[in-house]
């Protein structure tokens, strides 16, 4: 197999459906043997295991809390031996949730930081000794527009506080593995309402909400991971790369 990623080997969590589904798949076809984490979708994990199989690369698909520490520690070290090593990861899970503070309850409230920002601390830690090792890795997690600039709205105190969480993760993290040949940035979407919508068929809709004039894919997150997952990003790192058509600026 062929591609930016041939040879190298990948963790999404939450890879079984929407953004984590698309990224997936992308990256299979970029050439990386990709394993995924899922909580609830076991079916739809089967199914995105065996397309990234058809890209003819390895596959595995292992059920996870990601919130907790034994079960990611467990997911990172079965995922290298199913695949022969990792040396990508992409942070994908993270809940969401719209509601004002008055009414939110603490348990919701640690669900939105621990599936944001904790799953991605956890996941970096047990994957940083497999991506040293090779002396070459990726890790990008996925934001959410405006979260670099701690960005406010209504109800959605918790969600923003996970995502610039995210971004100060990151930052950290890039100066402490640079010199191990990791990066470590963010994809920050905007408004994907449709995630099977693909970009052929999003062209041909407007949004006048959008700078260019159409509606986000999940195709178009995922392609910008790609590509900071590959050697063309080797100097990026620490940066927050926004993927929203103009939406927010």
């Amino acid at each position: 197999m062929t591609g930016r990623l041939s040879g190298h080997r990948a963790l999404v969590t939450g890879g079984a459906r929407g953004i984590g589904r698309a990224i997936a798949l992308t990256l299979a076809r970029e050439g990386a043997s990709v394993g995924i984490s899922y909580l609830t979708s076991s079916v739809a994990a089967r199914k995105v295991a065996a397309g990234i199989r058809s890209a003819g690369v390895g596959a595995s698909a292992i059920r996870t809390d990601v919130t907790r520490e034994a079960e990611v520690k467990r997911l990172v070290a079965g995922t290298a031996k199913a695949l022969g090593g990792l040396d990508i990861l992409v942070n994908n899970v993270g809940n969401f949730l719209v509601k004002d503070v008055a009414r939110t309850p603490y348990a919701e409230w640690r669900d939105l930081l621990d599936s944001n920002v904790t799953a991605a601390f956890l996941a970096s830690k047990h994957a940083l000794p497999f991506l040293r090792r090779a002396g070459w890795g990726r890790i990008v997690s996925i934001g959410a527009a405006g979260a670099y600039r701690a960005h406010g709205s209504k109800g959605m105190a918790g969600f923003y506080a996970g995502k610039a969480g995210i971004v100060a993760l990151t930052k950290a993290l890039a100066r402490e593995v640079g010199r191990y040949g990791v990066t470590v940035n963010v994809v920050s979407p905007g408004i994907v309402d449709d995630y099977d919508l693909t970009i052929e068929q999003a062209r041909r809709r407007r949004d006048p909400e959008t700078a260019v004039g159409r509606p986000g894919t999940a195709q178009d997150v995922a392609n910008a991971v790609a590509f900071l997952c590959s050697d063309e990003a080797e100097f990026v790192t620490g940066d927050v790369l926004n993927v929203t058509g103009g939406w927010l600026l």
